[in-house]
């Protein structure tokens, strides 16, 4: 899947949020070895490096040019980046930490995958995992019934998978807590104030939009787009703020997970 750095970072405060939230529960961690797993364009894996000033820390991803922007952009002494697949790769026995935010929901099975995961990594390291969990939402739901709908389903169909994309909280605790870790698992939903028109439909194209991008051609995504925007802003109205500023309030649902683990 192609992805653009440029349309990620846009809403970076918010998506940025989840993954310091995310860090703040790591306090008692001191890794020697950290690796951001689907580091994206690399501006937040700079925080791992900045709060470990002492750890090596890797940020890897598929994406050519998440990791090529990551390397021009960020420059930090003990931080590297790196091309590498999620479902090819797995930790080395040095690892201390393994952290990643909003990524596992991109790959079919994995969690089997995130038992393997667990299974190679060494007493004592840490895991830490954030992921969407808003695939019921209007935001999703609507993309996929206008994707189902009789105008899409010829081109479209398969295309997108968010019923089984993530599980529940207790799923992920019981995952951990078999494999040997102590497990820390919560749930917070983000009342994000969008500014402007269409902001539902901005957020999506950096993100859930992709895979319907990447299967249609330039003239079908837009008419695509069009659809849909009609359907979700009728979901999440706006409103005039005190100025008179266009707003809209987008829930946000995130689930983490922090395990350690024992022996």
């Amino acid at each position: 899947m192609k992805w653009d750095p440029t349309k990620y970072t846009e809403f970076a405060d918010y998506r940025g949020r989840p993954y310091r939230d995310l860090l703040d529960q790591l306090g008692g961690a001191d890794p020697r070895q950290v690796v951001d797993l689907g580091c994206g364009p690399g501006n937040m894996t700079a925080l791992l490096a900045q709060k470990w000033p002492r750890a090596q820390v890797l940020g890897l991803d598929s994406s050519p040019a998440m990791i090529e922007h990551a390397k021009t952009t960020v420059s930090l002494e003990n931080l590297g980046f790196a091309l590498a697949d999620a479902v090819d790769w797995d930790p080395s026995p040095q690892t201390d930490l393994l952290f990643s935010n909003a990524m596992l929901q991109w790959i079919p099975g994995h969690r089997e995958l995130l038992r393997r995961w667990l299974e190679a990594l060494k007493d004592g390291a840490y895991v830490a995992i954030q992921v969407p969990g808003n695939f019921t939402s209007p935001s999703h739901a609507l993309m996929r019934q206008v994707a189902e709908s009789e105008k899409w389903i010829g081109k479209l169909a398969e295309v997108l998978r968010h019923d089984d994309a993530v599980g529940e909280p207790d799923e992920y605790q019981r995952l951990l807590l078999e494999a040997g870790f102590q497990a820390n698992v919560w749930e917070t939903t983000y009342q994000q104030v969008m500014v402007g028109e269409d902001p539902i439909l901005q957020w999506v194209r950096g993100t859930a939009l992709l895979p319907i991008r990447q299967a249609l051609s330039a003239g079908d995504y837009l008419d695509f787009e069009a659809d849909y925007a009609r359907e979700v802003n009728q979901a999440y109205p706006s409103f005039l703020g005190p100025d008179g500023t266009q707003l809209t309030n987008f829930p946000f649902r995130r689930l983490f997970m922090i395990g350690r683990k024992l022996g």
